[in-house]
């Protein structure tokens, strides 16, 4: 399993849970390979865009590789396993961009500063997470650009029949029941920070029990689906939870910490303009919703990350069509 989680130190308990939502897309559709964009005519430079390769960041390397055409850039799209490979390959100049998680980035690279026992530098506001993250980066040769309102990150799912019973739409909504509920997450669940202590602590939800059926897994959601549980640990961004009659309960007290996406960009490539000013173009306009379709679309209906790329690139009006 290619997953987010394990691009982690061992030592980080609050984005170990976060960061596993696109791989348990990815394990259901099987893998998605990210494909080489076509080239474009322009500048002659050629960008190399890379990162991991799981759905969603396929469909977020090829986003990035069409702003660069459309700007006039030639694109190479290159898939790498793991963060200790892409990110140094980024700092060194082998890749030139990375479609990054603002909140895991900067706890990696504050782990890679001060130790795994380091204070956290994340928040649960994007501009402020990115803003600590931004000195550790660029001391690496990495800039970080603009995030975008999408983010991906953990997510507490109910039946949208559970939901409209009970007329649920935050989490507050559900610790204002008062009514215990069997929760189905990972097994370290009970320990991480933004999973079972954070839903007692902060929303006041009472998890009689839980069942150790893994991160977003079709475990998970099937346990949740069918009652055996009434609310599951999957990702904000899953593509799929509507197939299993799933709705995520909005985290209006902001438990999790913002990973929201940004591109992180070698420091030597930020300094030509057009770069910057292309991939900040989507900051603005992508929402964590429209990632969800974005993934629901490959891990659904079975497109290629390309085309739904493109799709939404053309439909925003980002890019020309």
């Amino acid at each position: 399993m290619r997953t987010r989680t394990s691009l982690l130190m061992a030592g980080l308990a609050s984005a170990v849970l976060a960061l596993s939502s696109c791989a348990a897309q990815d394990v259901e559709s099987g893998g998605t390979e990210a494909s080489s964009a076509a080239t474009s005519s322009g500048s002659g430079e050629t960008v190399v865009v890379g990162g991991p390769n799981f759905t969603e960041a396929a469909v977020m390397e090829n986003m990035y590789a069409l702003l660069l055409q459309d700007a006039g850039f030639t694109t190479e799209i290159k898939a790498v396993d793991n963060r200790e490979v892409y990110f140094g390959e980024l700092a060194s100049g082998g890749i030139d961009v990375v479609p990054e998680y603002a909140a895991t980035l900067a706890e990696y690279l504050n782990q890679q500063a001060n130790g795994k026992e380091a204070a956290l530098i994340a928040t649960n506001d994007a501009a402020a997470t990115v803003a600590a993250a931004q000195p550790l980066a660029e001391a690496q040769g990495v800039t970080l650009l603009d995030p975008a309102e999408a983010a991906s990150q953990n997510a507490f799912a109910v039946t949208q029949d559970y939901a409209t019973q009970n007329n649920l739409k935050t989490l507050s909504d559900l610790g204002a029941l008062g009514q215990p509920v069997t929760l189905a997450a990972t097994e370290e669940c009970p320990q991480r920070p933004f999973c079972q202590p954070g839903l007692e602590n902060t929303y006041s939800i009472q998890v009689g029990s839980l069942l150790p059926l893994g991160y977003g897994s079709p475990a998970t959601k099937q346990a949740v689906q069918s009652g055996q549980a009434q609310l599951g640990l999957v990702g904000s961004t899953d593509g799929t939870l509507g197939q299993f009659g799933l709705v995520v309960l909005q985290d209006d007290k902001k438990l999790q910490l913002a990973d929201n996406l940004v591109p992180a960009v070698n420091t030597a490539s930020a300094s030509d303009p057009k770069i910057a000013e292309a991939l900040n173009k989507l900051a603005s306009v992508l929402t964590t919703a429209d990632l969800t379709a974005l993934n629901g679309q490959v891990d659904g209906e079975r497109q290629l990350p390309e085309d739904v790329a493109k799709a939404y690139l053309q439909d925003k009006g980002l890019i020309q069509g």
